[in-house]
């Protein structure tokens, strides 16, 4: 008797490692495996030890705004590249592949939005896109937020999560940190709140510009927040840090932030602030 040949497929051992890809996750804090959808429906918390992974842009929007409705404003701006930057790849083709990559066209998204039945102008960064870096479109787009929230009458939410000025854009890049605390200046004269939300990681240009003048600061747990960082500032200093030197906890104890709220606290802790704040603002005109 003769047994039909039949020839099985094989795996490559490249595919067996990617068989899990996508379906479990590894917490960075306890190492716990974790079913990469639970994790997605906790808002990247971990459920074992609370360890606060990164959340992108459309996370926060479910998380924070009612039916997580962004409204979006001035979403046609995009850099250019005045410079004609190149490090071995043009700048003009970095923007190119993220624009194919991710659906954001920029490194923030701004708009109009409602959160706990409050209206508000709401800004988040996109951290995918080179890093939460601002270049001119980010500059222009807070000063368009704080101008327009001005002229609605909006209390404004700013969530951060930032490396610092984007270097392809050079000088032009830097004197948006200038631009924008101009913008929001001219807004604090409308008396209206400012919410800064700083998130993981929150540095460079945008850590020394608007980012620590809300009216409250917000710091997620264990965030890094500052200017420089702990490495480069050690070995310009030649000396050690102190632990946990420049994370949220360490800014709070230091008079820095005003507040470490954990993530899934965040809207409701921002709703009861928006409404003693514009009561406020009411109370007084």
């Amino acid at each position: 008797m003769t047994w039909p040949e039949k020839t099985l497929p094989t795996t490559d051992a490249s595919e067996k490692r990617s068989l899990g890809a996508g379906v479990f996750r590894r917490c960075d804090g306890c190492a716990h495996t974790h079913d990469a959808a639970e994790l997605a429906r906790t808002f990247e918390v971990c459920s074992q030890c609370g360890h606060h992974h990164k959340l992108d842009a459309d996370g926060w929007r479910r998380l924070l705004l009612d039916d997580g409705e962004l409204a979006q404003w001035d979403d046609h701006l995009v850099p250019n590249d005045p410079l004609r930057f190149s490090d071995g790849k043009s700048y003009r083709d970095r923007v190119t592949a993220l624009h194919k990559k991710l659906r954001a066209k920029e490194a923030i998204e701004i708009g109009r939005a409602r959160m706990d039945g409050r209206d508000v102008a709401y800004g988040a960064f996109v951290f995918a896109f080179m890093g939460g870096s601002m270049g001119s479109v980010v500059g222009e787009k807070i000063t368009r937020l704080f101008e327009r929230a001005a002229r609605e009458e909006l209390p404004v939410v700013l969530l951060q999560s930032s490396g610092g000025a984007r270097m392809q854009e050079g000088i032009l890049s830097l004197m948006q940190m200038a631009k924008s605390v101009a913008a929001l200046e001219r807004y604090r004269k409308t008396r209206l709140p400012f919410l800064s939300v700083l998130l993981h990681p929150t540095t460079g240009g945008v850590a020394a510009s608007f980012a620590f003048l809300g009216d409250v600061n917000i710091a997620e747990p264990k965030a890094l927040i500052g200017f420089a960082g702990p490495r480069v500032i050690e070995n310009t200093i030649r000396q050690t840090l102190p632990a946990g030197f420049q994370r949220a906890e360490f800014l709070l104890d230091h008079g820095m932030v005003d507040l470490i709220v954990p993530r899934l606290e965040m809207k409701a802790r921002i709703g009861t602030l928006l409404q003693h704040l514009s009561d406020g603002r009411r109370a007084r005109r």
